[in-house]
């Protein structure tokens, strides 16, 4: 009897592969080491550390581009390669399809085939797949690839109407709730807890979710993260399938460990039992997904909970400039918090470059222009387009740059959207490039196709593909890019064998979709900074860093401030030699330029001044703590503290917007049914006393009143344009209105 897993012939049926079997050699991928000890060579005494350390827990802290993939690859190799490790015993788990298969890929080239190299998701269904008979009995429930459908019929239930942005946040609620284990009954304790930004009422969230949940038993039907949540469940209560799932895996290596949820934490805890042969690798200054339920906590807490782990730190940065790594650093070095507590002093390993670029532009269109004209420079200049990335802070910024790229001929691929291989034109181009290796002969397409790359073009201009770009941006230019990243791999792919056919081709191009190893796209690369991680490029162009968008206008509390500077942080270190830092005063041409750049450049590009008192413990509010006057800012007579925008932190100057203590032009959360009600006593105030209503409160103050809703005399008269006086006469009735509740006729305060 086989062992489990284990077959005496490959299946498809069993739970350690599924339905892939394990990675096969790959033409791409040159000669594997001769030894063990050749495994070893060419790594720093650092990433060696990593890779001998075979035995035990093991944290590894590996700052951006310091080769942890290479490190925890080559440990892997060793291990297999000395005899010290059994590659069947080994799972290796990371967050994105992507990154998993670039682990097998470089594992099967060190000499260290059948690795398993998962997603936590990935090595979850194949165990829940193989045991779900055994534990549960039966068929499994049909996985839903989008659960959104389900909201929808979910909200439908409860009569409650959701928008196309608030479908969407739900959702996000849902699976954030699902993946801190919190259940529907305590969803709205555990947000206020974690201080959650949430969309519609707590009660109203919570119902939604419980019909979601319903929804999907009376349909018989699982979602991504059920997947989690059911193998925990029976690794928990079925001791024996956990034995077994223990006894094939006995050593564990976690990537990206900084991103752990609660739920994946949990999950690794019952993989691992008892046994301590464990080794993670993070960097919690990269921590930006916790509104995905992700924590460091795991990474910072992890030799609190193994107090003899072997902890290694890799510090020396091999993909950027002593330039772009100085800035990096500087980032770093005025966080707060403890993922601060812990960062990382990169240091690099590359020849001095260039030092960062900062620009400044009246609106965004011209901000996009510009990063389009500098871009056609440096293409010019010899940079493939491929080696060029623009990064921004929210898709919605992706259009502009679109347009600014096709309007002067650039290729650009877009990032972050839909999976390669999973693209419809992708999927029809491989149907098309399958059949003609098969009968080949008789098409007439590739009468005259002399090689392998004519073979493909000749295939792929029956599905669209043209020698040029077609002009403008859009979906048919998404199309093209496709299919024109297909035709540069078939090039590759002959450079790299000559002799290998249209046959070979699909059999990589299969072997590429079973690892989601997408081709490289000849084009400038437009991505959000979230899907930029673990990216990089020869030139980044990090565009739209301005307060409101870097950091985000939502981003409130000292916490979400400090991982909005660890995005930028993650932009930043994408770069391996030229950056490009950006802002625009105004949004649209003719706007009003009231925009600064990011308070996270202050002290850091030229010309700004270091934020006084940062990086001390405590202080106040997240939002609007340590900025500075900008340089051109008319000296105040007095040492008052200057007036901030409690939105996007601008110095105030105009007095009309220093009462509302926010820009005229940043978004308003006033209550305006508030306002309408004190504007109606307003008029009874000033028709009573015979003067104009302003002479009662101006507008602004109102406006202000509205959006700060005091509760007491104290925060009433914080607020410009309360004075004393008015205080003494009106401060009753607005607190009484503030507080919703009804004035008699006649009243006037006193």
């Amino acid at each position: 009897m086989p062992a489990c897993g284990q077959p005496a012939q490959p299946s498809p049926a069993t739970w350690q592969h599924g339905r892939v079997t394990a990675a096969t050699h790959s033409t791409l991928f040159p000669q594997a080491p001769d030894t063990a000890d050749a495994v070893l060579e060419g790594l720093d005494p650092e990433q060696r550390e990593v890779a001998t350390a075979l035995h035990g827990p093991v944290c590894v802290l590996a700052g951006a581009g310091t080769g942890k993939t290479r490190a925890i690859t080559h440990r892997i190799a060793y291990g297999v390669r000395a005899g010290i490790l059994q590659p069947s015993s080994v799972l290796a788990v990371t967050f994105t399809n992507r990154a998993a298969g670039e682990m097998r890929g470089r594992l099967r080239q060190l000499g260290a085939a059948g690795v398993q190299a998962r997603t936590f998701h990935s090595a979850a269904l194949r165990q829940l797949q193989y045991f779900w008979p055994k534990a549960i009995g039966g068929s499994m429930p049909r996985l839903v690839d989008r659960k959104i459908q389900i909201v929808v019929d979910a909200a439908a239930a409860c009569r409650i109407r959701l928008d196309r942005n608030e479908l969407r946040d739900v959702t996000a609620e849902i699976e954030w709730s699902k993946v801190t284990q919190t259940v529907p009954a305590d969803y709205a304790l555990a947000a206020a807890k974690a201080g959650r930004d949430i969309p519609r009422d707590a009660a109203e969230i919570a119902q939604l979710y419980n019909v979601y949940e319903d929804l999907k038993r009376d349909r018989s039907v699982i979602d991504f993260e059920d997947v989690l949540l059911l193998t925990v469940g029976i690794l928990q209560d079925r001791h024996d399938v956990a034995d077994q799932v223990r006894s094939q895996y006995q050593h564990f290596v976690v990537d990206e460990y900084q991103d752990v949820s609660p739920l994946q934490q949990r999950l690794l805890e019952l993989w691992l039992g008892d046994r301590d042969n464990l080794c993670v690798v993070g960097d919690a200054s990269q921590t930006i997904y916790s509104f995905t339920g992700a924590t460091p906590d795991h990474l910072l807490d992890f030799r609190t909970r193994h107090p003899g782990a072997t902890v290694v730190k890799l510090v020396r940065d091999y993909r950027s400039t002593p330039q772009v790594v100085h800035l990096a650093n500087g980032l770093l070095a005025q966080a707060r918090g403890r993922a601060a507590d812990h960062r990382l002093e990169l240091i690099s390993q590359r020849a001095p470059g260039p030092e960062p670029r900062y620009t400044e532009y009246t609106d965004e269109p011209a901000e996009a222009e510009g990063a389009a004209r500098r871009i056609r420079e440096l293409m010019e200049a010899g940079i493939p387009a491929g080696e060029i990335a623009v990064l921004f802070r929210t898709n919605s910024q992706s259009e502009t740059y679109e347009q600014a790229l096709a309007d002067v001929g650039i290729p650009y691929q877009l990032r972050g959207a839909e999976r390669f291989f999973d693209r419809p034109e992708v999927r029809k181009a491989g149907i098309a490039l399958r059949g003609a290796a098969r009968f080949g002969g008789n098409d007439s397409l590739l009468d005259d196709a002399v090689d392998l790359p004519s073979q493909v073009r000749a295939v792929l201009s029956g599905e669209g593909w043209t020698t040029e770009p077609p002009a403008g941006s859009g979906a048919v230019r998404e199309r093209w890019e496709s299919l024109a990243a297909l035709v540069n791999l078939a090039q590759d792919f002959a450079a790299a064998k000559p002799a290998a056919t249209l046959a070979d081709l699909v059999a990589e191009l299969d072997e590429r979709a079973n690892a989601q190893h997408a081709p490289t796209v000849q084009g400038v690369t437009l991505a959000s900074l979230h899907s930029a991680k673990g990216l990089e490029w020869d030139v980044v162009f990090l565009v739209g860093v301005a307060e409101g968008m870097m950091p985000i206008t939502y981003a409130r509390t000292d916490e979400q401030i400090e991982e909005e500077r660890r995005l930028l942080y993650v932009g930043v270190t994408r770069a391996r030699q030229h950056l490009h830092v950006s802002w625009a005063l105004t949004r649209a041409p003719g706007g009003r330029p009231n925009r600064r750049p990011s308070r996270f450049l202050d002290g850091l590009r030229p010309g700004s001044t270091a934020t006084v008192g940062r990086g001390a413990a405590g202080g106040g509010g997240g939002v609007v703590r340590g900025f500075t006057s900008r340089p051109d800012a008319v000296p105040r007579r007095t040492q008052r503290t200057p007036a901030r925008c409690r939105v996007c932190g601008r110095t105030l100057t105009d007095a009309g917007e220093m009462k509302l203590m926010r820009c005229e032009d940043c978004p308003s959360d006033m209550d305006e049914g508030l306002y309408l009600r004190l504007r109606e006593w307003r008029a009874v105030q000033a028709r009573q006393s015979g003067q104009p209503d302003f002479c009662v409160f101006t507008d602004r103050t109102l406006m202000a009143i509205a959006e700060a809703e005091p509760t007491t005399p104290v925060e009433l008269s914080g607020i410009p344009g309360v004075l004393k006086r008015k205080l003494d006469r009106y401060g009753a009735d607005v607190l009484a209105i503030c507080a919703g509740q009804e004035l008699g006729e006649g009243s006037d305060g006193e």
